[in-house]
């Protein structure tokens, strides 16, 4: 049986290989951003004719942000006669009687606007867009979620691109009407912006698959019905359906630069639920479409991007060990011989970091005019990305065992700007999980860790020992007190 101190070396070296993998793949994405950056898309302009569009708005107990949502897209540049707007709303709270209101004083002044209510929500947001659907009357579909407000002039640059029969969704990037209301909105953009400046765009000019990010974008209704309309046995319907249009020969497009703003979540609870569903349902997605991926007529390029696409949240597993593993390492190094070789090359890993700084700075340049500004906060949006590997982790393991849960919302308050908004205390999530408690002892954990590595003089160690601190520390801090309503 092999030393204790050998299975440690391995199963640390093996999760820093995996970390490695994915965080080298930046470089792959930069390189194709590189080679595809000066393609343009072709100039269109909206037909005289206009097409028949269906906004669908679904929505469950959105109180503060449903009347504008609602307004805004009645605002939309688009003939009247052609638009049609259907508030998918499952709500159990005061968001009914809001809703009912709005869309009845918009019909009053001629807008073709329905209210359709479900009480029994099966399906969640999927159900809920297939009913729509259902009595849809546009050729197009457009979606928006209740934290949008989508610009006026959404219809007029995304529908010309429906000129090519081949374009089954075309999406627009999402902006961020209050990003500057904390460091944590400013570190949920930064990661955003990665997402969408660099993922989303050089993979759709690549010629990879790209995903429908559930919002801010339009499909033709024949895509959803040729590639088996909306399922909900992921917690990712967006991601699911995207990767079965596109199975089926379907185009997408990509517009970064038409752009959607929208309302980021301001309570860290919030936030937490939203990256729980977010990466359960890419693993679940992932477990579902994969097979189908790899059995396809795909070029191995495109078989393999979509691999790191969908399988990339099970990075944050491997976080945790690494992390649970790093401070006997340094007690290993300096007190068990026989490793050095494994010392020196665990420094090309460092390799990752870099590789994810870069990716980070190409998005921010590419759309920021103070980019380097912004870029000071790399180490917090690190250390934040570390501190939700516990809440990141669950979800993972849970989609791997084929535990299902429901699609739990994540809560707005209608913040924009620096603007701070009271939340109902209905919409608040109380409950002090587990999560947070093993955050908590995670944080205490790295300051033994730290103790240890100054006794050992181990100063390589510790800049990674404080994000992991920072990291798990400010997100089981902030969780508590946000839980506790401060």
């Amino acid at each position: 049986m092999l030393p204790i101190e050998n299975i440690i070396m391995i199963v640390y070296f093996l999760s820093l290989s995996v970390l490695f993998g994915f965080g080298i793949h930046g470089l792959v994405l930069l390189y194709y951003y590189r080679k595809t950056h000066n393609l343009k898309l072709p100039d269109v302009e909206l037909a005289k004719n206009a097409p028949m569009v269906t906004v669908q708005l679904p929505m469950y107990n959105e109180m503060f942000v449903v009347e504008r949502l609602i307004q805004s897209v009645c605002e939309i540049d688009y003939p009247t006669e052609r638009l049609e707007i259907q508030v998918l709303d499952d709500s159990t709270d005061e968001t009914v009687k809001i809703a009912q209101n709005t869309v009845e004083k918009y019909k009053n002044l001629g807008f073709n606007i329905k209210y359709i209510h479900r009480t029994d929500r099966s399906g969640y947001k999927a159900g809920a867009l297939k009913y729509g659907l259902e009595i849809a009357e546009g050729e197009f579909v457009a979606i928006f979620d209740a934290d949008f407000v989508p610009n006026p002039d959404f219809l007029k640059k995304t529908v010309p691109h429906f000129n090519n029969p081949n374009v089954g969704m075309v999406q627009t990037r999402w902006e961020h009407l209050n990003e500057e209301y904390s460091y944590l909105t400013k570190a949920q953009a930064l990661a955003l912006d990665g997402h969408f400046v660099l993922e989303q765009q050089v993979r759709n000019k690549a010629g990879f698959f790209i995903n429908f990010n559930g919002t801010a974008g339009i499909w033709r209704k024949e895509t959803i019905l040729d590639a088996g309309n909306w399922h909900s046995d992921t917690l990712t319907e967006d991601l699911d359906l995207s990767y079965r249009a596109q199975l089926r020969g379907w185009k997408f497009m990509y517009l970064n630069d038409v752009t959607s703003p929208a309302e980021l979540p301001a309570d860290i609870n919030a936030l937490k639920t939203q990256q729980f569903r977010w990466t359960k349902g890419a693993v679940e997605t992932a477990k579902k479409i994969l097979p189908l991926v790899m059995r396809s007529n795909l070029p191995l390029k495109m078989k393999l991007e979509s691999f790191v696409h969908l399988t990339s949240n099970i990075v944050f597993p491997f976080i945790i060990i690494v992390a649970l593993l790093n401070v006997p390492l340094v007690v290993i190094k300096n007190t068990v011989g026989g490793f050095d070789q494994y010392y020196s090359l665990m420094s090309v890993f460092v390799l990752a970091s870099v590789s994810t700084f870069l990716f980070y700075s190409f998005a921010q340049k590419a759309i920021h005019l103070d980019w380097r500004k912004r870029l000071l906060l790399f180490p917090l949006f690190l250390a934040g990305s570390m501190g939700f590997a516990v809440n990141n982790t669950k979800a993972v393991l849970e989609a791997l065992i084929g535990k299902k849960t429901g699609f739990a919302r994540t809560p707005k308050d209608g913040s924009v700007g620096t603007q701070r908004v009271q939340m109902k205390p209905a919409y608040k999530q109380r409950k002090i999980s587990a999560v947070v408690v093993f955050e908590l002892l995670l944080a205490l954990y790295f300051v033994v860790g730290i103790t240890i590595s100054l006794i050992y003089v181990e100063i390589a160690a510790i800049p990674f020992q404080l994000l992991f601190l920072l990291g798990f520390g400010t997100v089981g801090y902030m969780s508590l007190r946000h839980a506790m309503g401060k």
